[in-house]
């Protein structure tokens, strides 16, 4: 099956305004994320899609292939959904731009896992690192259900939350990685979905999924990359690609 990675890119940021396009040791962050994903080899094509003249202007200095969506997409979901339209691509491949340490066999373990399961989406999960408190909001929690197939760790999710579950020990969490496989088909009827009472309750864009009686396979794998979200994280993150 043939898969395309489509990076949806907003210069907006609450935490750290305009973070795709700072510096990261010497290459903007979304360079980083873009060469990383690059490194894939079951996609075929690496697309960003901008929301702005400048992010498409920054990525197509740098030589990836880009193009531009519509401003007002309320999601990164709507924005990859508007340039898949035009990817030749039997898997869509939604990789956040603000990952500029993914690990690109994560990605191809993503796509396999999507080609295996056949379910509407795709995803990742892992332990949760020791440097992250699981009662963190942010950190998303994930519920496996039924395998799949367990020799290559695909799971079907049973739940995500914010919340740890009543009762849950620590060392049992799983967190969930924000990436996501889709079908050409399923990525157009996610973003045509009504948005249900948990998604909207926990802001969790793959509830919609569950709530409407679809289901998403997991994929296990060892740990999650490093994303940038703070002036902190970002710190960090130079340390790390100091010299690369």
């Amino acid at each position: 099956m043939s898969a395309v990675i489509i990076i949806p890119a907003r210069l907006a940021s609450t935490r750290l305004p305009r973070k795709l396009l700072l510096d990261l040791a010497g290459k903007p962050v979304l360079q980083r994320t873009y060469e990383q994903a690059s490194k894939s080899r079951r996609a075929g094509r690496v697309i960003i899609a901008a929301d702005c003249d400048e992010i498409l202007l920054a990525a197509k200095a740098f030589g990836a292939e880009a193009v531009l969506t519509r401003a007002d997409h309320q999601s990164g979901s709507e924005r990859i959904a508007e340039a898949a339209r035009e990817a030749d691509a039997d898997i869509i491949a939604n990789i956040q731009g603000d990952e500029p340490e993914i690990d690109p066999d994560h990605i191809d373990s993503l796509i396999e896992a999507q080609e295996i399961a056949g379910l509407f989406a795709t995803t990742l999960a892992c332990p949760f690192p020791a440097h992250l408190d699981p009662a963190y909001p942010a950190a998303v929690k994930v519920a496996l259900g039924d395998p799949i197939d367990r020799e290559k760790r695909i799971y079907e999710a049973q739940n995500f939350s914010r919340t740890p579950p009543a009762g849950s020990k620590s060392e049992d969490l799983l967190l969930h990685i924000g990436a996501y496989a889709y079908t050409r088909d399923s990525l157009q009827r996610f973003i045509s979905l009504p948005r249900g009472a948990r998604e909207a309750a926990e802001s969790l864009e793959q509830l919609r999924i569950i709530e409407n009686g679809e289901h998403i396979a997991i994929r296990l794998v060892d740990k999650a990359a490093r994303g940038v979200d703070t002036a902190e994280d970002l710190a960090a993150a130079r340390t790390r690609l100091a010299g690369t």
